[in-house]
Order: C-alpha cells, then sequence, then structure tokens
C-alpha cells in the first residue's frame, strides 16, 4: 500500500516484548523503566492477526524484535508460525546473549537473516555499556549463528561518544576476516528522559576514521537486498570478506524513502519512530472487532505516516525530534 507521499509500505518491526536481559546505556536509564504488565503485552495469536491482515495491504517484510524477543516464552513457535504467513523476508534483531542456544532453533523456524547488537569488543567495557551483559556469549552467539547459516549476519554499533567510538576501526577490522556486514548507527534522542546530545557521534566522522585502514568501496545491492534496501550506506574495504554499513538518521535522513511500520508490544501501531502519534490495535482487537475493522485501522496508520522532514509546517526536521517512548517497547 502507497501512503500519501507514493511511498511503497513494505516493512513491519514487531517488538513482541518490552523485557530486556540487558540495561544498556542508550536505551534505558540506570534505574530501568516500566516494564508492561503481562496482559498488556499482545498474545502471540494477537500479533499473527495484525500480521497476517498487513499482509494483504502489502506488507511482505517483518522483523522481529524487542526489547530482547529471545526472553519471551515460545518465540520459536511464534516465528515458525509466522513462516506460514507467506512474507517474503523474516528477519530478527536479537542483543545475542541466547542466541548460542536458539541459534539452529530460529533457523529451523525460518528466519533467513539475523542482527546482532554488540556496542563494544572490549569485555569490561560491554559489561559497562551493558550494566552487566557477557560479551563472551555474544561472541559465541555468533559463530553458532554463522554456522546455523544466517545470511547476511549484521553487527548494529550504536556510537556513543568519548565511550566506544574510539573501536570504529577495530570493528571495521572483523570485516576483513568475517563474512559480517558491521553496520555504525548513530545515536538518536529516544526516551523520555535520556538525553543523549552530548553523546552523539556523525557516521561522517567514523567513516573518515576507518578510511585510513584503506579504500572504502561503494557496495551495490543485490537484486535481492534491492527489494528490501535499508537506510544504511554500505561499503567493502579492498579485499574484505565483510561490508561496512553506516546508519545516519541525524546527519543523512532517510526518511522521504521509509517503508516501515513498527508495532509495539502493547499494540500500538507507530509509522514514524520519531513521532509519537500511534493507532491503538489492542483495544479494539479485544473488544471483538472484525478483521475488516482492524484492516482500516492499519490503513489509517499507513495513512497518517508523515513525510519526516518539514511535516508541520514549522521547518522542523523531525529526526532531531525526541521520541518519548523507550526503545525497549518501539523496538528501534
Amino acid at each position: 500500500m502507497l501512503d500519501k507521499f507514493k511511498r511503497e509500505i513494505n516493512y513491519l518491526r514487531v517488538s513482541i516484548t518490552d523485557r530486556c536481559n540487558l540495561r544498556c546505556v542508550y536505551c534505558m536509564p540506570k534505574e530501568g523503566v516500566s516494564l508492561i504488565g503481562h496482559e498488556d503485552i499482545l498474545s502471540y495469536e494477537e500479533m499473527l492477526r495484525i500480521i497476517r491482515i498487513a499482509r494483504k495491504l502489502g506488507i511482505v517484510k517483518v522483523r522481529v524484535t524487542g526489547g530482547e524477543p529471545l526472553v519471551r516464552r515460545g518465540v520459536t513457535e511464534f516465528l515458525a508460525a509466522l513462516g506460514k504467513l507467506g512474507l517474503e523476508d523474516i528477519s530478527l534483531t536479537t542483543n545475542g546473549i541466547l542466541l548460542e542456544s536458539l541459534a539452529d532453533p530460529i533457523r529451523k523456524a525460518g528466519v533467513g537473516r539475523i542482527n546482532v547488537s554488540l556496542d563494544s569488543l572490549d569485555p569490561a567495557r560491554y559489561a559497562r555499556i551493558t550494566r552487566g551483559g557477557d560479551l563472551a556469549a555474544v561472541l559465541r552467539g555468533l559463530e553458532q549463528a554463522d554456522r546455523a547459516g544466517f545470511s547476511p549476519i549484521k553487527i548494529n554499533v550504536v556510537t556513543v561518544k568519548d565511550f566506544n567510538d574510539d573501536e570504529a576501526i577495530q570493528f571495521a577490522r572483523l570485516t576483513m576476516g568475517k563474512p559480517y556486514e558491521i553496520r555504525f548507527i548513530e545515536l538518536m534522542p529516544i526516551g523520555g528522559k535520556n538525553d543523549n546530545a552530548d553523546k552523539y557521534v556523525s557516521n561522517d566522522e567514523l567513516m573518515e576514521r576507518i578510511g585510513r585502514l584503506g579504500r572504502l568501496l561503494p557496495v551495490e545491492s543485490g537484486k535481492q537486498e534491492k527489494n528490501f534496501r535499508g537506510p544504511a550506506r554500505r561499503f567493502r574495504l579492498e579485499g574484505a570478506r565483510g561490508v561496512v554499513g553506516f546508519i545516519s538518521p541525524i546527519s543523512h535522513n532517510f526518511c522521504h524513502a521509509c517503508n516501515r511500520l513498527r508495532l509495539t508490544a502493547d499494540g500500538g501501531l507507530r509509522a514514524c519512530l520519531m513521532v509519537d502519534g500511534e493507532v491503538d490495535l489492542k483495544t479494539p482487537m479485544r473488544r471483538g472487532c472484525t478483521d475488516e475493522e482492524l484492516e482500516l485501522l492499519i490503513r489509517q496508520a499507513i495513512v497518517s505516516k508523515p513525510r519526516g522532514q518539514h511535516t508541520d509546517g514549522s521547518g522542523e526536521d523531525c529526526s532531531r525530534r525526541k521520541c518519548a517512548r523507550e526503545m525497549s517497547t518501539i523496538g528501534g
């Protein structure tokens, strides 16, 4: 389905839980966040119903996120059911802590691509960033994901000034021997109490640093990749097996090409990450709405999707706005 700006909306990110086994410094405050009650989280059946109807409207790509999706009981069964809906692409984003034991079941359930959030290659620093995470567990999970046949395996690195930005070259070097896609993601102003403006690092700066390793050659997307092309600018160092990508929502705004919706763990359908308006799907479903009524609500979300930049006539760039929702409930 096309939105009012003629963008084809074909991608849905589904947060299946707001729970997480980490407490990353850029994702939530030290004291944590108030968790949504179990009864307020969508059931798997409710999520599958929404996705099935969204499929009729042109959604062909679904990414399962959290919180940390692998902490929710029954996730592999949910993924297997999702695989029966006729989607063209199913992927998952995880912090990797539980990936070693779950990589094979996830792959067998039909997930072809996986993203692992990993913000430091130093064990002590990783523990500080995640407030207690075990880097060794994540690295074992990545190895198991490779053996299980995931392709591509993408590693998401959120860069925080004076905290992990000095590791950009070390991450880029990983691509020389591994077929990973290392993706540097600019820090965004997410969460009601998280003001990260002083921790922001531009990807242009990281590109300049990584360029000292060797030439960064632009990577052309393959036919399948073009069908689901995301916002990353992708490059390969000469002689490297893997790819370096840069996702730059602040320095290189890509709202004009956005093709996604986000379903929150508690049933809100968001048309834009940085605009807090949502269409409530949970309440109508639990009051017994028909599939036709649910379809109209999904259409409403698509029609309400903003252009991204200068949408309200004030000249404000939405990439500079601050999202009041915590990232753990939105799913990125």
